[in-house]
């Protein structure tokens, strides 16, 4: 218990711009070694498992992504701001870590239960079940590995050293142990395996170094958790609509190999989304003490995203053809497709996520959010089945384009009425 508090202590000493810049570079180099090892088995995957194991990966992947929403909730934004406004009562701190904690897995129990249904019942799931049970591994990975809390309390070296020994063990693996079209399944097994490994590190520093305890479950207090969470985790659940609908869609209709072309384009974009997340989650935690700083981050953010989409704009005919072989060729104009929304997925962060979820106005965020993807869906229906992969393409980019504007027009609105 002392040396948590000891630990607080010095965190409080430093300055917010210390403390920004720092996570920024543990973030940074995070992103880096996380897409830097991928990177170097992309070649290697594309040539061994072909088009079609990329497919079915990216199948099984949107699938559990929807799992994944739901055991994850909105904890990883509502559960850091409690933690980050809370940070030096351990005993409070003990309290929010034991009920995430617990309702993730009593969430996990439920999204296995609703896997299970779908694959005993609809055609295209038992086909891959075997792909979908073993993605669903990263679920447990993720429970276990509380990127979250360590985010809160801006240590997000911890995080980093994790990160970077779990994509460095999986790269490895990749390489020693894919060596056939059939060892596509191994690939999230890998994932899983890392996840795992850090969620062993990280649970003992959280317990063991820093004194923070695992309550034992009451029901009460799990349901309200959930609760409290429920409008972050419908703004987070309404997006899967269009997104990670239009990779299970298009399998459905049209196969592994458009899937595997559409994974294909999207994997540089959402490169370059989790590198400007990283601006995003080293300022959450510092936007929940200090909204004023608003207006810095609101600038770093857009300006960023915007270089980001010219330069993958540009490169993405390059990108593909140095990273996959020539029957990835089309994934290059889905790529060029979702690059330019990456400007619009930049305005929900800024806007949304940390403007009006840290202002309290999740309501707000979701109602925006649920509307806009229904709407979402429906196109997304349409353009995959006249357009194919072009058409789920250009369904996601036309879909965040809407929701960023929304959201910036809202948010915009709320600050001018505080500024006022």
């Amino acid at each position: 218990m002392n040396k948590f508090h000891l630990n607080k202590s010095r965190f409080k000493k430093s300055n917010d711009a210390q403390v920004v810049a720092k996570n920024l570079g543990y973030m940074l180099l995070l992103q880096i070694a996380s897409y830097a090892f991928p990177l170097i088995t992309i070649p290697y995957l594309a040539r061994v498992i072909g088009v079609d194991g990329f497919g079915k990966i990216a199948f099984a992947a949107a699938v559990i992504i929807w799992f994944q929403t739901i055991t994850e909730w909105g904890f990883g934004y509502t559960a850091t701001r409690d933690v980050a406004k809370n940070k030096n009562d351990l005993t409070k701190v003990s309290e929010i870590f034991s009920n995430v904690l617990w309702a993730k897995i009593l969430l996990m129990m439920i999204s296995f239960i609703a896997l299970v249904f779908l694959i005993v019942f609809i055609p295209s799931f038992q086909e891959n079940k075997n792909i979908l049970l073993v993605t669903f591994l990263l679920i447990p990975g993720n429970i276990f590995f509380p990127e979250w809390f360590f985010q809160a309390l801006e240590r997000m070296k911890f995080i980093t050293y994790f990160g970077v020994i779990s994509k460095f063990i999986f790269t490895i693996l990749v390489f020693v142990f894919v060596n056939d079209k059939s060892d596509y399944l191994l690939q999230p097994l890998f994932l899983s395996m890392g996840l795992f490994f850090c969620g062993l590190f990280s649970f003992y520093l959280i317990l063991a170094k820093w004194g923070v305890r695992i309550i034992f479950p009451r029901w009460r207090d799990i349901l309200l958790t959930i609760k409290s969470s429920y409008n972050v985790f419908l703004n987070n659940i309404f997006p899967n609509l269009y997104n990670s609908f239009s990779t299970v869609f298009l399998g459905v209709v049209s196969g592994s190999v458009s899937t595997g072309i559409l994974d294909a384009g999207k994997k540089f974009s959402e490169i370059a989304h989790q590198f400007l997340n990283v601006i995003s989650k080293v300022f959450f935690p510092l936007l929940s003490r200090n909204i004023k700083v608003h207006n810095l981050y609101e600038k770093i953010q857009i300006s960023l995203s915007i270089c980001c989409a010219f330069v993958i704009f540009f490169l993405a005919p390059y990108l593909i053809e140095f990273f996959y072989t020539p029957d990835f060729k089309p994934a290059a104009i889905v790529l060029q497709i979702l690059s330019v929304s990456l400007i619009f997925l930049a305005l929900s962060n800024v806007y949304g996520v940390n403007y009006l979820i840290v202002e309290g106005h999740e309501r707000v965020l979701r109602n925006i959010t649920a509307v806009i993807s229904v709407i979402g869906f429906f196109i997304a229906v349409f353009a995959i089945v006249c357009f194919d992969y072009m058409g789920a393409a250009i369904a996601i980019a036309l879909i965040r384009a809407f929701l960023g504007v929304t959201t910036m027009v809202v948010a915009v609105k709320k600050r001018r009425k505080v500024e006022v």
